[in-house]
């Protein structure tokens, strides 16, 4: 019988070990999920570096008080929060947002033979970033994260009505962007 372990009781383990062990398991935090973290940072940021920033920030907050994360119902989720807030503190603070040049960085690399796969995440990527960042962050939660509306709507403290109705009006352009993508490609 194989045993299947969601995602946030990976995260949930790893903030145990980190209240029995202190900053030494901080590493095994930040290898489950600074990926993750960075992707929803870069929704927000629209920035590599400031995306990275957020996240290391988040982390460093963490280290410097290992048990914040314990008492929560439920760490990614917490976890999730404080990235957001500071890409948010991030973005604020930026006169304007340089896109990233490396958003290729946050995909699973595809193998050579998958050029047009590639192709495909670069067309995403690229749209997701014409998105505004309320839409592009409740797309990449929806997406990559396969969280529901209401968990997503706790997260961004938005009403799960709110959270779905900024997917729809992203969807709608993302899909808008890639189809118009499309033609310019086929010319």
């Amino acid at each position: 019988m194989k045993y299947s372990i969601n995602f946030s009781e990976l995260v949930r383990q790893c903030v145990d070990r980190l209240n029995e062990s202190g900053v030494d398991a901080l590493g095994a935090l930040f290898d489950l999920t600074s990926q993750r973290l960075v992707r929803l940072a870069l929704a927000i940021t629209r920035n590599q570096h400031d995306a990275e920033d957020a996240v290391q920030t988040a982390l460093a907050r963490i280290a410097s008080r290992p048990l914040l994360l314990k008492p929560s119902l439920s760490p990614w989720a917490y976890l999730l929060q404080i990235v957001r807030n500071e890409a948010l503190l991030i973005a604020r603070h930026k006169r304007r947002c340089v896109s990233s040049e490396n958003l290729n960085d946050l995909l699973v690399k595809c193998p050579v033979d998958e050029l047009d796969r590639e192709e495909t995440y670069r067309a995403i990527w690229s749209a997701l970033r014409t998105l505004p960042p309320e839409q592009a962050e409740v797309v990449t939660l929806k997406i990559w994260e396969d969280m529901t509306f209401v968990q997503i709507g706790e997260i961004l403290e938005l009403s799960p009505n709110t959270a779905a109705s900024r997917y729809q009006y992203g969807m709608n352009k993302l899909s808008k962007a890639l189809a118009k993508e499309r033609q310019e490609t086929r010319r």
